[in-house]
């Protein structure tokens, strides 16, 4: 069963969370102390991010640098082989076009393939942080990728030749913004995109995280306005730092509602601002369960304890 059919056939508002793969020269053991801490909020499955390549500077000699290509998270595809043999559970790996050549997704695609793995999240990812407009590596954008991963579940490889046995076709969301894509010249336009990625096979959107239920309901309304109609899933995240306050809204590019902002300005600690964070993520939850979102996915990275004391509260 795909993830969209999990979400759809789920009795009441489903519960899933993102996993970052463990720093290059780490173990798995982080990944799998968070999954047993929230697995008992019946996740319906869990995603796993793709980081790229990122240029550092690397001493070869007494005062001589050399720029390289380094990623600092490797190891998607076996992270996620890992959780579905470990937990039988769900696993949406991220597929993305940043810093990835066309080759090299479509070698990905079939090692997914391989180990019967056939949800996905297609994503454009970040531009390099040593960029200042996103340069494209293969594809320019999410519909690039999109249209390949259509070919192959058509059984077309990337040169033109066909596939000699049929495979189990991947099914996959896509990502939106409620608040528009840092990119996107205004909202509308980024409903245009929107609608193109559901035309395209996309069977569910995910939103960028947000604070606001409001923006989400909202954009909820334009989605359906224009016809589209497939689940949107609220992607939502406790803050547990207090420089979060600034550091999220310039990363992600989201708002932070005054009221929000007014009681972690007010908070001394770390510690009282995962108290806040966690109060304004539960009444999130709530809200949303209680408008009958299908599912509600929770961006967990450094928030695991906060997500788990939300999960209890709403789940």
């Amino acid at each position: 069963m795909s993830v969209v059919e999990k979400i759809k056939s789920a009795k009441s508002t489903a519960f899933s969370f993102e996993l970052l793969p463990p720093l290059k020269g780490n173990g798995i053991e982080t990944v799998y102390k968070t999954i047993d801490t929230l697995r008992e909020f019946d996740p319906k499955y869990i995603n796993i991010t793709t980081h790229r390549s990122e240029l550092v500077f690397k001493e070869n000699a007494p005062g001589q640098f050399v720029q390289v290509a380094e990623r600092h998270r490797p190891g998607t595809v076996a992270i996620a082989a890992a959780i579905q043999n470990k937990y039988k559970i769900a696993v949406v790996p991220h597929i993305i076009c940043s810093g990835f050549t066309r080759e090299e997704t479509e070698y990905a695609l079939i090692d997914l393939q391989f180990l019967g793995i056939t949800d996905l999240l297609l994503l454009r990812g970040d531009k390099a942080k040593h960029e200042r407009d996103f340069s494209p590596t293969g594809h320019r954008n999410a519909t690039e990728l999109q249209e390949q991963v259509n070919n192959l579940n058509q059984g077309l490889f990337l040169d033109g030749s066909k596939m000699k046995s049929p495979i189990a076709p991947f099914s996959y969301g896509m990502a939106c913004y409620p608040e528009k894509h840092e990119e996107a010249p205004n909202l509308d336009s980024d409903l245009f995109y929107a609608k193109q990625k559901v035309d395209g096979g996309a069977e569910y959107l995910v939103t960028q995280m947000f604070f606001d239920n409001k923006k989400y309901y909202e954009f909820v309304e334009k989605c359906r306005a224009i016809g589209i109609n497939v689940p949107i899933i609220p992607g939502i995240k406790p803050i547990t730092l207090k420089n979060q306050l600034t550091i999220l809204p310039k990363i992600f590019h989201t708002d932070i509602p005054e009221p929000f902002a007014t009681e972690l300005r007010n908070c001394k600690t770390d510690a009282d601002a995962v108290e806040v964070g966690v109060e304004w993520c539960t009444q999130q939850a709530i809200d949303l369960k209680n408008h009958g979102v299908p599912s509600i996915h929770f961006y967990s990275m450094m928030a695991t304890q906060s997500v788990k004391r939300v999960a209890k509260a709403v789940f």
